[in-house]
């Protein structure tokens, strides 16, 4: 337990068991949410989080990670499904018996109350004596930098020393769960990149089972051990940051982590990892489980594409036609076709001698860079 926070009754229930490699800590099951039988906001999520990991669901707008979010703190019920924390049963369980720590995109500080009386209030509600109440929130702001704010009102604070404020209350209480709902959303990029430093600090030092909501891929991909793709109210895919990002699971994710270039594609040998195709002729990518002769998607992200002259002028397959180059600085955003399809590269120490609106080059990568998806 750590030095400014207190822990709430254990909340008793039944158990819940999650088969999966290490044991489970919060474990979400076949949770459904509809509303008004329209459908269902969130359809059959499954998620097994072990404890001290940082989960981020990471999704569209309306794909179903805040409503999923909300029926793990408790403010909406679900209709189907369970969600227990260390084996107990959370869904007949009241919000305030959960202890469960979130922090809301909109701080929600009480305005009349000064920041450490915004972060004793949990304290307070647990029936902690005021002088413990306010010594543990005053240790609690000192742990996130605002030990000079004690006595300030929300609207005296900038958003990043609110949300500062809001993070210190979500965690003085010891929850067993911390939940944030796109907490850095309203905040500008430099101080986006502080909280996001901020956090991780805090979830290493404390090592606190987190789940944090964003719609922004690279925030998911800097701050996460794992992230769960939302689309539709389902989960596309459920891995750790780079194997989201090399390896979808889904056209979906492809698309939404990141840019991608997706060619279609016949495949030759699953094994071997050749496929052809109309516009590439045929390449090679990593061995892929589909069976000789399906269609299906080879994606190819633009910082694997490499450029070269062509060696024959009346060469038609693979050839890439520059559009635009738009240049970074120490990288290049380079727009083209190849043939009918619009291409993206993003090329390092550019040659503008070899790389230049109009030119005709030959297009390459590594096959290992290379990755087949179903169709």
């Amino acid at each position: 337990m750590s030095a400014f926070t207190m822990a709430a009754p254990a909340v008793q229930g039944a158990h819940v068991s999650c088969m999966t490699p290490q044991p489970s800590y919060l474990c979400v099951s076949r949770l459904c949410k509809s509303y008004d039988g329209q459908g269902r906001a969130v359809d059959g999520v499954d998620l097994q989080i072990r404890k001290g990991e940082f989960v981020t669901l990471l999704g569209p707008s309306g794909s179903g990670k805040t409503t999923t979010l909300s029926m793990i703190a408790g403010f909406e019920a679900p209709s189907e499904g369970d969600i227990s924390i260390n084996g107990r049963s959370l869904v007949s369980a009241p919000v305030h018996q959960r202890n469960i720590g979130v922090v809301f995109q909109n701080y929600a500080l009480f305005p009349h109350m000064t920041a450490q009386e915004n972060v004793a209030f949990p304290l307070r509600m647990r029936k902690l004596n005021a002088k413990d109440a306010m010594d543990r929130a005053k240790r609690a702001l000192a742990s996130v930098g605002l030990s000079g704010h004690l006595e300030k009102l929300p609207t005296q604070m900038s958003g990043g020393q609110q949300q500062r404020v809001a993070l210190a209350r979500a965690l003085v209480f010891e929850p067993d769960v911390l939940l944030l709902d796109e907490p850095l959303s309203a905040l500008d990029k430099n101080l986006r990149e502080q909280m996001q430093l901020e956090i991780k600090r805090l979830h290493t030092e404390l090592g606190m089972t987190t789940l944090f909501v964003t719609h922004d891929q690279s925030e998911a991909m800097a701050m996460s051990d794992r992230i769960a793709v939302f689309n539709r109210g389902k989960i596309e895919q459920f891995d750790a940051p780079l194997t989201v990002y090399d390896r979808p699971a889904t056209r979906f994710v492809a698309t939404f982590i990141g840019d991608s270039n997706l060619f279609d594609v016949v495949i030759d040998d699953p094994a071997e990892g050749r496929v052809h195709s109309e516009l590439l002729g045929a390449v090679r990518a990593i061995s892929s489980k589909l069976s000789a002769g399906t269609k299906a998607h080879l994606m190819v992200r633009p910082e694997a594409i490499q450029f070269a002259p062509l060696r024959d002028a009346a060469q038609e397959r693979g050839v890439f036609t520059v559009s635009s180059v738009l240049n970074f600085g120490d990288r290049a955003l380079v727009h083209g076709k190849v043939g009918q399809q619009d291409v993206k590269a993003m090329a390092v120490n550019l040659d503008p001698r070899l790389v230049h609106t109009g030119a005709r080059l030959a297009m390459s990568w590594s096959h290992e860079q290379a990755y087949v998806l179903a169709s």
